[in-house]
């Protein structure tokens, strides 16, 4: 079944449990996302209504044209809260500063925050990154919300979504305790981890970190939206097992399937 899957192709793809877009390229996926943070805002801001976003640190091709268009634009940032997905850790103990070179604080303010004019953009306190330290504060602000308002990232190799990796072969944990799991340290596979190597260490996946911390998917698929955007060259076969394949928590992102407002964007190269 799984390799059949494989070769569902065009608009094929669309009649899968979970909706796939499938946009012109790979610049035109990160702006259809741009686009959706952005139309949001505006139309919360007309209604006076605040915004809640979850935020990713892969895909990031999006920030460009978000920060464009809320600059262009003069879309005011001050009632939008971001919440970042996750964040690597340097041991099981000790999250990574902004001085490490994989930092995804360090990256969101380069791409993101840096890049929108200082009288547009929300306060820090408005850009929320996971720690070893509040994950009640976090769930105090979706709940605070009425929960989040579109949850945004992408898939990785595994099918995860933040760094919600499948349980471990010696980890005896059921669906139930799958998708109530809430921010905390987990363990990156190997598979991500070379993978991911792939960008930052030119493969030397024996220097990517062994641990992140990352909002559970209690926080994902409590979301009132999903949206999550693939572009890789590999994400032909994740896209597939997540809309065809079997929904399981050995593959996080087909959990998707049970969601009511899910749905995959892919670049017209992986509908192929």
């Amino acid at each position: 079944m799984e390799e059949k899957i494989l070769h569902i192709k065009g608009d094929d793809l669309k009649k899968g449990k979970v909706p796939i877009d499938i946009y012109k390229d790979k610049e035109s996926t990160f702006k259809a996302m741009a686009d959706l943070m952005c139309d949001t805002i505006v139309e919360n801001n007309k209604k006076q209504r605040k915004t809640l976003f979850i935020c990713p640190l892969g895909p990031i091709g999006q920030y460009k044209y978000f920060a464009e268009r809320v600059n262009k634009e003069k879309i005011n940032l001050k009632e939008v809260t971001f919440i970042n997905m996750d964040e690597y850790m340097l041991d099981e103990h000790t999250i990574a500063g902004t001085d490490f070179k994989l930092s995804f604080k360090k990256t969101m303010y380069e791409l993101c925050y840096d890049k929108i004019d200082k009288e547009l953009v929300m306060p820090e306190s408005q850009r929320i990154f996971p720690t070893l330290d509040n994950a009640d504060y976090i769930d105090e602000v979706i709940k605070k919300h009425g929960g989040v308002d579109i949850c945004f990232g992408g898939i990785g190799i595994t099918g995860h979504m933040a760094f919600n990796e499948p349980p471990f072969e010696d980890e005896k944990v059921s669906e139930k305790e799958f998708v109530s799991s809430r921010t905390r340290v987990v363990k990156i596979t190997e598979a991500t981890r070379v993978v991911n190597s792939m960008d930052d260490f030119d493969g030397a996946y024996y220097m990517m970190p062994k641990y992140a911390i990352t909002i559970g998917l209690k926080e994902i698929l409590e979301s009132k939206k999903i949206r999550l955007y693939c572009f890789r060259n590999w994400h032909r076969s994740v896209v597939r097992r997540a809309s065809f394949g079997e929904c399981s928590i050995d593959f996080p992102a087909s959990l998707l399937q049970k969601h009511k407002d899910a749905r995959i964007g892919i670049s017209e190269e992986l509908a192929k």
